[in-house]
């Protein structure tokens, strides 16, 4: 039995279509011989409305669900962290971060699981962290495209007046979203739907974009759009060769990463 950890701060509605997609996938088969053994989750109940029904909706799935907040996690200290790390100091919450990370691998630990899946969460991992287990993460852009959350990565592509983005799912390790690359699939950003979009947007400065309609702004939400719709096929098939050893973690800076264009 291939056993899956997944993690995620449930921090959009995208979180709990991906739990569910994979979940299902798993009891059809598509997935074969897997498990979800537990969701984590850094936020508990009551924390934001739409992580409370991220929680929900893993347990009418009746999976193990562990929460520990990392807000209420030694708050003092990961406020003075923050405020450190905003001014390039890195030293305070790199040590915050070790010792939450210390708390959750005393919960996990139980369940002895043979991969971690990064699903939308939002705390970065320490370095024993990563070297402990196997994780992959979900990431909002193609190979070599911008870093960051997704909203981050779309704002960089529309500044940069990209012509192609993709979602990617790569190994973790200590350097953010630095890891080997294990699948990917691009879509263009140019041509049919996107070029009106263009258009609209193309005498107005990336800050007046976001002042006047933010994360409303039309480019912006397909942008988004296009790529939720492949994260779903993407996750599910990475998890398929995985479980089927098609996918070798071992063996991934060797082989290179698969393209799915979905």
């Amino acid at each position: 039995m291939f056993k899956i950890g997944w993690f995620s701060t449930g921090k959009d509605e995208a979180a709990c279509k991906l739990l569910e997609v994979v979940w299902e996938s798993i009891k059809k088969k598509k997935i074969k011989n897997s498990t979800i053994c537990f969701v984590f989750s850094n936020r508990e109940e009551g924390e934001a409305k739409l992580s409370d029904e991220f929680l929900k909706a893993a347990s009418k799935l009746n999976i193990s669900l562990i929460c520990s907040s990392s807000r209420k996690f030694k708050p003092a200290m990961r406020k003075k962290a923050l405020n450190g790390e905003k001014k390039g100091n890195l030293k305070l919450i790199k040590k915050w971060r070790a010792s939450y990370d210390e708390i959750i691998i005393r919960k996990i630990e139980p369940y002895s699981v043979d991969l971690i899946l990064l699903a939308g969460y939002m705390l970065i991992l320490g370095e024993k962290f990563c070297q402990r287990y196997k994780i992959i993460n979900l990431h909002p852009s193609a190979p070599g495209g911008p870093k960051g959350t997704w909203q981050e990565v779309i704002w960089q592509l529309i500044e940069k007046k990209a012509t192609q983005s993709g979602v990617m799912m790569h190994l973790v390790t200590p350097r953010l979203d630095a890891g080997p690359v294990l699948t990917y699939c691009s879509f263009p950003l140019r041509g049919g739907k996107f070029e009106p979009l263009w258009g609209k947007i193309e005498k107005k400065s990336l800050e007046q974009i976001k002042k006047e309609e933010g994360e409303k702004e039309s480019l912006f939400k397909v942008i988004r759009e296009e790529g939720v719709k492949r994260e779903l096929p993407l996750i599910v098939n990475t998890l398929k060769f995985l479980a089927e050893g098609k996918i070798k973690l071992k063996e991934i800076k060797k082989s290179g990463p698969i393209c799915l264009n979905l």
